[in-house]
């Protein structure tokens, strides 16, 4: 059990949804925290159908005077009981937890009901710091963070096979989001090479064989499911022409890796290039959410080809960000910064490398990748003044 950031739900006394993919830990989380806590647990079959074929019986799953949380984990798979779970807390003052690894569903089927009554927090693969001294970068490149990976019992590679069949058989098929899971499954691949990079739809329909609109489906799907995520450009006060794609990313390298297939044609870097930078956006991700600086997620990338990783815009500030798998750092590595720097002098810039040392040049910070990681809250959070 490692200790997560994650604190600031259980400070309060609202209650409140915590969302994140399966395998990211949010029960374990949470029986470590609330010993005392009732689950209901919809992937118990019997508990499932129980509630699924009369949701008032939640109530009958109370006791009388419980006065502890009350934890609903998958709540998506009986949305309806976001109207019993909506009259407990109006009625009974009950305080309630609802997991739950789809934010489709809730979407579709009455979310809106526990406006105002209900937070929104979510859970995140484990970050480095998290991890201590179990993180090893070459390791997380190949496995990711989830927390399964690092169980001593657990085969990471055979873990992470058997992950995405889950989610096609639980999540997808099992709630009907798609008509064919196989041509969903070649999706998924087939998305893995745009990992890190513009999002091209119509190419990737081509390659499964679907028309672009089922393709299009498919990624709103995936992101439903929160297995990933597409970041816009950041065109505010834009001083040159940018491009309009998004880029595409897993919400975890492991996942990524298990699901780019690699061939004798393919090239390692190929692969280890959109891995790095996929690690650092999902520990940016986590930091961001769990400390709460509110930032919102972009990259930058001009018509001409200049581009930077990710920048951070917020109450903070704007930070932009570039990540280098390379040792050393030459000009040409450097082009993207200056540029978003010509265009936006007030910004933090960093660039996170192969190497050992902490360098600086003209406003730019070059950081050793894993030290970055390991104090990436305290590069978040500064502000334009300090």
């Amino acid at each position: 059990m490692y200790n997560r950031y994650l604190e600031k739900p259980l400070k309060g006394s609202q209650s409140f949804f915590l969302l994140g993919p399966r395998g990211t830990g949010k029960t374990s989380w949470l029986k470590s925290q609330i010993p005392n806590g009732l689950y209901i647990d919809l992937l118990n079959q019997e508990t499932f159908f129980y509630l699924l074929q009369n949701p008032h019986r939640l109530e009958r799953l109370i006791p009388k005077g419980f006065d502890d949380w009350v934890i609903i984990d998958e709540v998506q798979k009986i949305p309806d009981l976001l109207n019993e779970v909506h009259r407990l807390i109006e009625g009974a003052r009950t305080r309630f937890i609802l997991t739950g690894s789809s934010a489709r569903t809730l979407k579709r089927k009455g979310v809106n009901l526990l406006a105002g009554r209900a937070l929104y927090y979510k859970m995140f693969p484990l970050t480095a710091v998290e991890l201590g001294d179990d993180f090893q970068l070459p390791r997380s490149l190949k496995y990711g963070h989830l927390p399964t990976v690092y169980s001593q019992a657990i085969d990471p590679k055979e873990y992470l096979k058997a992950y995405i069949h889950i989610y096609l058989r639980e999540e997808v098929m099992q709630e009907g989001l798609v008509r064919n899971a196989g041509s969903f499954s070649r999706f998924l691949e087939v998305a893995s090479f745009s990992q890190g990079s513009l999002l091209n739809i119509s190419k990737v329909a081509k390659e499964v064989g679907c028309e672009r609109k089922t393709i299009e489906e498919y990624f709103q799907i995936a992101e439903d499911l929160l297995l990933a995520t597409r970041l816009p450009v950041f065109t505010k006060r834009a001083k040159r022409r940018m491009l309009s794609h998004p880029k595409f990313y897993y919400f975890d390298v492991g996942v990524y890796r298990h699901l780019r297939p690699m061939g004798p044609f393919d090239k390692p870097e190929e692969a280890e290039g959109p891995a790095l930078e996929s690690l650092a956006l999902q520990e940016i991700q986590a930091i961001n959410s769990y400390l709460d600086l509110e930032y919102e997620i972009y990259f930058w990338r001009t018509t001409t080809g200049l581009e930077v990783d990710f920048v951070l815009y917020g109450p903070k500030g704007l930070i932009g960000i570039e990540v280098k798998r390379s040792k050393k750092i030459e000009t040409d590595d450097l082009k993207g910064l200056k540029a978003f720097q010509s265009d936006y002098p007030m910004a933090k810039l960093y660039i996170l490398y192969g190497g050992e040392k902490t360098l600086h040049f003209d406003g730019i910070t070059a950081m050793p990748f894993e030290k970055a990681l390991k104090s990436l809250q305290l590069l978040l959070g500064r502000t334009l003044d300090d």
